[in-house]
């Protein structure tokens, strides 16, 4: 009988899975203590009818004065639920069903109800903002840009993030399935790399038009031509600067679309002979994986705060051209969310921890 030592690597995967629940406490706790201050204090809110620019949030639904304590209270009780999962021991039936499933709407409500539109706004200017901050365009104050609301947004993904990570190890664990990878010794279905490749190819398809549809819109309009809108409007449009924002917006859709058929095409997984000095080593999963999921998260979030909108649906004059493919986002937020996670696991090898192998070999890729 082989005998598996305490190697390093998989000492430090042991360290980050027994982390992982205590770090998401620590998280939530915090933020839920804020927002019990400021629930006492009357000020520090930041969503609402505090967010000069969450005219596109789900949270301006929710009063001022019942929001910083019903975050505290959310908040504080899903770190007291992450510290019971720091406990070892067995849990089934109700109460690990309870515990899953507060802890999921949370992370859910974490990444997808509290980021809204401004997140993948952000992301979508942010190079330019870069490249143009030297040169004093575009002409924004960055102060108004990134400020408390934005960095509030920013801390509840990195929350979500915290108590999902959390969460999955203590599922697994309670199901008898490897903490680090989630494998058992019966592994088949759809998280085998055969089955992978095939969902995941139909999910990195589809997260790649509907950007492009997105994107084909816009550039429409940056060449004067009005596609699904007024000539008057697109003429307001370029008088004020907005149709080359929106075609800023298209060129990064569309460097997108072209980075999620990396998901599944062979330069996804080594990097291309034109790439000198990394031509031919491997993509590592999570320079991948990061940003995809990030995306995937901030258009869903994006979604369904802007659809709820009316004065969306007055300025686009209900649904048309220009609706069509916005309301497309949902779709491609799960299934860019899809292909991310198929993408994992056809490439992922042997567990560190549990050294469990593939059930099957990896399908070559033509």
């Amino acid at each position: 009988m082989t005998t598996i030592t305490d190697s390093p690597p998989r000492r430090a995967a042991g360290t980050r899975l027994r982390l992982a629940a205590p770090l998401a406490a620590a998280w939530l706790g915090g933020w839920g203590l804020l927002a019990g201050v400021s629930s006492l204090t009357g000020s520090g809110y930041p969503f609402g009818a505090n967010d000069p620019h969450g005219e596109a949030s789900l949270l301006r639904l929710v009063p001022v004065h019942l929001g910083a304590p019903l975050f505290a209270g959310v908040l504080l009780l899903a770190a007291v639920a992450a510290l019971l999962m720091s406990r070892t021991g067995t849990v089934r039936g109700l109460p690990r069903a309870l515990l899953l499933g507060y802890g999921w709407a949370v992370a859910f409500g974490l990444a997808v109800v509290v980021p809204d539109g401004r997140v993948l706004v952000i992301l979508g200017y942010l190079p330019m903002l870069i490249i143009g901050a030297p040169f004093g365009w575009p002409p924004v104050d960055y102060a108004d840009v990134f400020d408390w609301p934005l960095l509030a947004r920013c801390c509840a993904l990195v929350g979500a993030v915290l108590l999902a990570g959390a969460l999955l190890v203590w599922q697994r664990r309670t199901a008898g399935a490897c903490p680090a990878c989630g494998r058992d010794d019966d592994e088949r279905g759809w998280t085998s790399p055969a089955a992978a490749a095939r969902w995941g190819r139909w999910a990195a398809y589809t997260a790649a038009v509907i950007p492009l549809s997105y994107a084909v819109v816009r550039f429409a309009w940056a060449a004067g031509i009005p596609f699904g809108i007024s000539a008057d409007f697109l003429r307001e449009m370029r008088e004020t600067g907005l149709v080359w924002a929106g075609a800023g917006l298209a060129a990064f859709a569309t460097i997108g679309a072209i980075l999620t058929l990396g998901l599944v095409r062979p330069w996804g997984e080594r990097f291309p002979r034109w790439m000198v000095g990394l031509a031919g080593r491997r993509v590592p999963i999570t320079l991948a994986v990061v940003p995809a999921a990030l995306v995937a998260i901030s258009v869903t979030a994006a979604t369904l705060g802007l659809i709820s909108l009316p004065k969306f649906w007055e300025l686009s004059g209900g649904f048309s051209l220009t609706t069509a493919p916005m309301l497309l986002w949902p779709l491609w937020g799960m299934a860019l969310g899809a292909a991310t996670v198929a993408y994992h696991l056809r490439r992922r090898g042997a567990c560190g921890r549990c050294r469990r192998p593939w059930p099957g070999p990896v399908p070559r890729r033509r």
